[in-house]
C-alpha cells in the first residue's frame, strides 16, 4: 500500500501527504480544541465552534510548513537542484532533493530559507493580528484572534527552533556552510554533526527534569546527526570512484527454470545473496535471499525462480559515479544493482558489500 498520495503541483513540484499527515490532523485538532487560552479554545466557544477552529488551525498550520519547506525548495531550484516532491507528514514537511550543493553559499541560502519563511509568515501574522486587535476593541476577544495568534506563535517557534546549529534542523546545515568555507565538506559536516549530537545530549538532559517531550526531540536530533555525518562520509568518499572500480565483474546468473531449493544450494556455492536473472541473453529479473525467504520452506522444491524474482531492476553503467549507485541504494532500499552497458547487456553487479569495501580501503589509504 502507498503510504503517500500526491494532492497537486506548485512550482512543478508534486505535493504529497503521507497517511502520519492524516492521523495527526485529528490529533492536532484535539489538543487545540481541549487547551485553555492563548494556545487553545477551550471554554472561549461551543464544543462544536471550538472543534471547527481547531481544525482549521491545523490546516493552516501544516500550509505554513508546506509554505516553509517550498521557500527551500525555490532557492534549491533556482541552483538548478532537482525536486522530486515535497511530503507532509507526522514530523512537518519533508524535501525530497536530487543533492544538496557543495557549494557553501547555496548550501547556506537554501538551508536558511525555510525558517526566514516561517519567521516572515509568523511575525507579519503577529503585527496583523496586533493592528486589526487595535482597531477593533471587541476583536481581541474573539476566537478568530486567537486562531492567528496560535498561528503566529508556532511559526516564530518553528523559524526558531529550525535555526539551532544541529541537524537534522536547517540550522545544521548552516552551521556546515559555515564550515565548509574553512575546511573540506567531510570534516565540515563532521563538526557539525558533533554539535548538534552536543546539543541533542543537553536537551535530553533538561527534558530528564522538565519535559519528556524534549528527550524525543533530542533522540531524533541525535539520531539525524549521526546520519548525516555518516552518509555525508560514504557519498563523498565515493565520488572519487566509477561504478566499474568497485563493481563485481563476469555475473554468475541463474535460470528462471530453476527451483528455489536448487537456488538456495547455487547460492551456498558461489557465495553472493543476489543474482540477475537470464534466459539466453534477455534479462528477466533478479533474485536475492530476501525473495527466498518469502517462500515456506515445503514449497522450495516445487516453486521456480520466475516465481518469486523482481521484475523491476535497478541498473547503471559502468562509467556512473559509485556515489550515484549509493544514492540509488539506498533511495529504493535494495541491497544491489546490475551494470549494464550500451547495448543492454549485463557486465557486472554492484552490491552494498562492494561499496563497503571501497569505503574500507579507501580509509585505509588515508
Amino acid at each position: 500500500m502507498k503510504t503517500s498520495f500526491q494532492i497537486g503541483k506548485i512550482l512543478g513540484i508534486p505535493i504529497k501527504l503521507h497517511i502520519t499527515f492524516l492521523l495527526i490532523l485529528p490529533v492536532f485538532a484535539l489538543v487545540f480544541a481541549t487547551n485553555p487560552a492563548p494556545f487553545g479554545f477551550q471554554n472561549q466557544t461551543s464544543p462544536l465552534m471550538s472543534y471547527l477552529l481547531s481544525f482549521t488551525t491545523t490546516i493552516l498550520l501544516f500550509f505554513c510548513v508546506l509554505l516553509h519547506e517550498l521557500g527551500h525548495s525555490y532557492v534549491a531550484q533556482r541552483y538548478g537542484v532537482e525536486i522530486k516532491d515535497i511530503t507532509l507528514m507526522l514530523i512537518g514537511g519533508v524535501s525530497s532533493m536530487e543533492e544538496i550543493p557543495r557549494n557553501p553559499s547555496q548550501e547556506l541560502k537554501m538551508a536558511f530559507a525555510g525558517p526566514l519563511v516561517s519567521l516572515i509568515i509568523g511575525f507579519t501574522i503577529f503585527v496583523s493580528n496586533f493592528l486589526v486587535a487595535s482597531m477593533i476593541a471587541s476583536y481581541g476577544a474573539t476566537s478568530i484572534y486567537m486562531m492567528f495568534n496560535i498561528l503566529s506563535s508556532i511559526n516564530i517557534v518553528l523559524g526558531l527552533f529550525n535555526l539551532l546549529p544541529a541537524f537534522p534542523m536547517d540550522g545544521g546545515r548552516v552551521l556546515r556552510a559555515w564550515y565548509a568555507k574553512r575546511m573540506n565538506y567531510i570534516q565540515a559536516t563532521h563538526y557539525a554533526a558533533s554539535v548538534g549530537k552536543l546539543f541533542a545530549f543537553l536537551m535530553g538532559i533538561v527534558g530528564l527534569f522538565s519535559n519528556a517531550w524534549l528527550i524525543l526531540i533530542a533522540f531524533f536530533v541525535y539520531i539525524g546527526a549521526s546520519e548525516e555525518d555518516r552518509s555525508t562520509t560514504v557519498t563523498v568518499t565515493l565520488e572519487k570512484y566509477s561504478v566499474s572500480d568497485v563493481m563485481t565483474p563476469n555475473v554468475t546468473s541463474v535460470s528462471p527454470y530453476m527451483t528455489i531449493e536448487n537456488l538456495l544450494h547455487f547460492m551456498f556455492e558461489h557465495r553472493h545473496m543476489g543474482y540477475p536473472v537470464m534466459e539466453g541473453n534477455s534479462l528477466k529479473g533478479i533474485v536475492t535471499l530476501t525473495d527466498v525467504h518469502k517462500v515456506p520452506p515445503l514449497e522450495r522444491a516445487v516453486l521456480q525462480v520466475r516465481d518469486i524474482m523482481t521484475t523491476s531492476v535497478f541498473s547503471l553503467t559502468a562509467d556512473a559515479k559509485a556515489a550515484d549507485a549509493f544514492k540509488l541504494m539506498m533511495s529504493n532500499n535494495i541491497g544491489r544493482v546490475l551494470v549494464i552497458d550500451s547495448n543492454g547487456s549485463v557486465v557486472g553487479i554492484l552490491s552494498r558489500t562492494d561499496l563497503m569495501r571501497a569505503m574500507m580501503l579507501s580509509n585505509e589509504q588515508l
